[in-house]
């Protein structure tokens, strides 16, 4: 414990919130991989606050003054987490749970925020915050695992349960609880009144990214629209984006893209992936690869940019997801796009990306009938005319031939085609009008296919 509170007293000397935080890891240094073990064995339950006070006056003694009351906050804080010390020790000797290492854990997080409520931490520290936040939400996921485990006896007989319990609530009973406590923490950085250059906002971001990533673990991806909204109405007090690290900026502006993409709203959900990408260090393959897996289905239906070879080349899961979709919806093949998405259906459901997908079908379908309109060439120039003109007039014969080569030689009647290329035009996709009583397609002379080019 000694060496433990030499840290504390030297970062919190210099006032460096990352290195005091570093003191309330779960995690011992890599150069010190007995730590928590020696801090365990350095006390005892009855004598650990007594010890932790003498430990802190006396280093803190050689320059670093700390007020009294803000010395029982970090008191209380020290000495919560020497319990969950003693937890995780035990834990992987087999002589304790994850239930009860969260536990311990909570309580550490609860004298935490009582130290900035009661003993007047000061905002320099918030980085304690993060550090206690990120292990509370892994300690609840351990132990919601573990109490899943144990919901069947060990023998392999009865489900262990009774008439009021509800196994879905259960299941993920400990990060609902966690989701509380974040929540508790978000509030306790939002409602700081104190001049923005000592406010505890400045952890706002970082608390935001770890209810978001709460939320989508528990399955209610919706309700960050809440934090979202309380966030927007406090925005005008805040310090801007701008000014957080890059790390939280990606993090926040990736889940806000997903949530867009959630909604349908792709071109919102493009934007701040776009962001996020652009923010992201290229070191950082596997944030890249999150973010490339909602940025490549939102580019396809917003502005039907195919992703390029080089793009997916330094990820080939991706790269062996999207490849054939993007070959498949370049080429206007309608079947082998419905193979290749019937192949990867286990994983784009996984990612949240199926239902998206599925709509490239419409992009790839377009591609096939832009096909037919270029290779019908142009009409003859008329007398004065100079510059050839696309024949805009196209047979949904010729239309329908095209897609039932496209569906891999499927007869498709001239109702379904009418039908599809209506949809086309309602999708804007295309841009004409279908005129039934002549069998032909008018399409317009200057962007028949948006986007496109022709």
């Amino acid at each position: 414990m000694n060496e433990l509170f030499e840290d504390f007293v030297k970062a919190y000397a210099s006032r460096n919130g990352y290195e005091v935080a570093k003191t309330l890891s779960p995690v011992p240094p890599h150069d010190r991989p007995h730590r928590l073990r020696s801090i365990w064995q350095s006390t005892n339950g009855h004598s650990v606050k007594g010890d932790v006070r003498h430990f802190i006056k006396t280093k803190a003694s050689r320059g670093a003054r700390i007020d009294p009351d803000e010395l029982n906050g970090w008191i209380e804080v020290y000495s919560a987490y020497w319990t969950a010390v003693g937890e995780i020790i035990a834990g992987e000797n087999g002589r304790s749970t994850w239930t009860k290492a969260y536990e311990a854990w909570r309580e550490l997080s609860l004298n935490l925020i009582r130290g900035y409520s009661n003993f007047g931490f000061e905002a320099w520290t918030i980085p304690s915050l993060y550090m206690v936040g990120k292990y509370l939400r892994l300690f609840a996921i351990k132990s919601d695992e573990e109490r899943s485990r144990m919901a069947i006896e060990p023998s392999g007989g009865e489900p262990l349960m009774q008439d009021d319990f509800d196994p879905e609530l259960e299941k993920q009973a400990q990060l609902r609880n966690c989701e509380g406590q974040l929540k508790r923490i978000f509030t306790l950085c939002l409602n700081d009144r104190a001049p923005l250059e000592e406010s505890r906002k400045w952890g706002i971001y970082f608390i935001i990214n770890l209810l978001f990533k709460t939320y989508f673990k528990l399955n209610s991806a919706s309700l960050s629209r809440t934090i979202l909204k309380t966030l927007a109405a406090y925005r005008g007090d805040m310090p801007p984006l701008e000014a957080f690290p890059a790390s939280q900026r990606v993090t926040f502006k990736y889940y806000e893209g997903v949530l867009f993409f959630l909604e349908e709203n792709y071109v919102e959900a493009e934007k701040h992936l776009t962001e996020a990408w652009r923010l992201c260090h290229k070191n950082a393959k596997n944030n890249l690869e999150r973010i490339l897996t909602y940025l490549i289905p939102c580019r396809l239906l917003t502005s039907h940019v195919l992703p390029t070879k080089a793009l997916l080349e330094p990820y080939p899961r991706l790269q062996e997801l999207f490849s054939p979709l993007a070959q498949c919806i370049k080429r206007g093949d309608l079947r082998a796009f419905d193979l290749a998405l019937q192949k990867g259906e286990d994983e784009f459901v996984k990612r949240r990306i199926y239902l998206t997908l599925e709509r490239g079908r419409d992009i790839a379908l377009r591609n096939l009938l832009r096909k037919v309109f270029i290779a019908g060439g142009f009409d003859e120039l008329k007398e004065g005319e100079t510059v050839p003109v696309r024949r805009t007039r196209v047979p949904v014969a010729e239309f329908q031939a095209a897609i039932c080569m496209g569906s891999g030689g499927d007869l498709v009647d001239t109702d379904e085609v009418e039908c599809l290329i209506a949809n086309m035009i309602y999708k804007d996709l295309m841009k004409g009008y279908i005129a039934r009583e002549r069998g032909i397609v008018v399409l317009s002379k200057k962007g028949a296919f948006p986007g496109t080019g022709v």
